[in-house]
């Protein structure tokens, strides 16, 4: 069986050693995944990761998902996404994101009042920058000034997580798709795909790309797979942005939506996410033992 729908694999990320790192990327393609990504949180950097990783992982696609815009100026982000796609043979995808207002003011100390304004004007300098043009950019947030010659690098697609409507024109009319976290069926299909394959079409783009990431487990006791996911991802269900969408989903938290069951039921899951408009599924195999890890990883090479 398979689903007409990609499927990477999310790894482990910046809070694993690079050599965890680097041994996932590898077995996750060597079972023939379409991607792996990486998420950047408060571990290693993950574009660095990336770049090491393509020189030793030859031919899958390789993802941030996603690295925060607010400690990045545009030039910086630029330079060092090229550079992965030197490392790499342009297999970059840039997943970027604003992160969360009480990340970005009270650890990093920037203003968080105009989020979208932020991402507008990030983008304004970041697109052309990665095309090797120059930039002049002198916006209420953002001021860039000048290029990036990374010779021999492309332009990687940039993603850009969104969620809320304006997030998603935005990213459906500037960017290739976005990618989502904490993000059931019933938001991705009523909310998230509607409302940025309208705003690519209406800006004259390609159908952009859609990457759902949510947590995936296979398993006989889907009760302990729940209460695993709930503990561990109970921050995220008092996020605004993820919690206007557990809403949308009538979820109390992650965990409602993480996709849980056994073979049958996780491929009906994703093969519904597929038939919707959803391009991708990044999994985060999310499972309480070694004998579920496998299941889960199997069903997923099958659908393949």
């Amino acid at each position: 069986m398979s689903i007409n729908m990609k499927i990477g694999i999310n790894g482990t990320g910046s809070l694993a050693t690079l050599d965890q790192v680097l041994a996932e990327a590898k077995k996750t393609e060597e079972a023939g995944f379409d991607s792996f990504w990486i998420a950047q949180i408060f571990g290693m950097d993950a574009l660095t990761a990336l770049a090491v990783v393509g020189r030793e992982v030859p031919r899958i696609e390789l993802g941030t998902a996603v690295v925060p815009t607010y400690p990045r100026h545009p030039m910086m982000m630029a330079g060092q996404a090229l550079t992965v796609q030197l490392a790499s043979q342009n297999r970059l995808a840039l997943g970027i994101g604003l992160s969360h207002e009480i990340v970005v003011e009270s650890l990093w100390g920037y203003s968080y009042a105009k989020p979208l304004r932020h991402m507008r004007e990030y983008l304004s300098a970041l697109l052309p920058l990665l095309r090797g043009e120059s930039v002049d950019v002198h916006g209420e947030d953002i001021t860039c000034v000048g290029g990036v010659d990374v010779q021999g690098a492309e332009a990687p697609p940039v993603i850009v997580a969104a969620l809320g409507e304006q997030m998603l024109k935005l990213a459906g009319s500037n960017g290739c798709g976005t990618i989502t976290w904490c993000t059931g069926e019933r938001a991705l299909l009523t909310h998230v795909v509607p409302k940025i394959n309208q705003a690519a079409e209406d800006a004259g783009r390609a159908a952009p790309r859609v990457i759902a990431g949510l947590p995936v487990c296979v398993t006989a006791n889907p009760e302990a797979a729940h209460a695993m996911v709930a503990e561990q991802l109970s921050l995220y269900g008092g996020l605004p942005s993820y919690r206007a969408m557990l809403d949308i989903e009538g979820a109390e938290g992650p965990a409602d939506v993480a996709i849980i069951g056994n073979e049958e039921q996780v491929a009906d899951q994703l093969s519904r996410l597929a038939e919707g408009g959803v391009t991708e599924f990044s999994a985060v195999i999310a499972a309480p033992n070694s004998e579920d890890q496998a299941r889960t990883w199997e069903l997923l090479k099958s659908l393949i």
